[in-house]
């Protein structure tokens, strides 16, 4: 698949959701999708306070959610989906 082991783990659950929610997406994309979430993620864990501030971790869901948008991701209008992959987000 050619991406590293940080960007599988958004690549899973992306594809994991699409499973659960019962819609397909295109498999380059979803790695395209994935490699774009981490880098959000790594920018955002570069403050040493990261996940104790609001506002970032605020910034944070907003720049996921915008991405996700950007490559329509899900197809279907699905808040749990936003839940969901911003988790994945927050355990990383």
């Amino acid at each position: 698949m050619e991406i590293d082991y940080e960007e599988k783990a958004f690549y899973d659950i992306l594809d994991s959701v699409s499973k659960q929610y019962g819609f397909d997406y295109d498999k380059e994309k979803m790695r395209d999708l994935a490699r774009e979430i981490k880098k959000i993620v790594d920018n955002t864990a570069r403050f040493p306070d990261y996940n104790d501030r609001e506002d970032i971790k605020a910034q944070l869901k907003m720049e996921i959610i915008v991405k996700l948008h950007e490559y329509g991701y899900p197809p279907i209008k699905q808040d749990d989906v936003y839940k969901n992959v911003l988790e994945q987000a927050g355990n990383f």
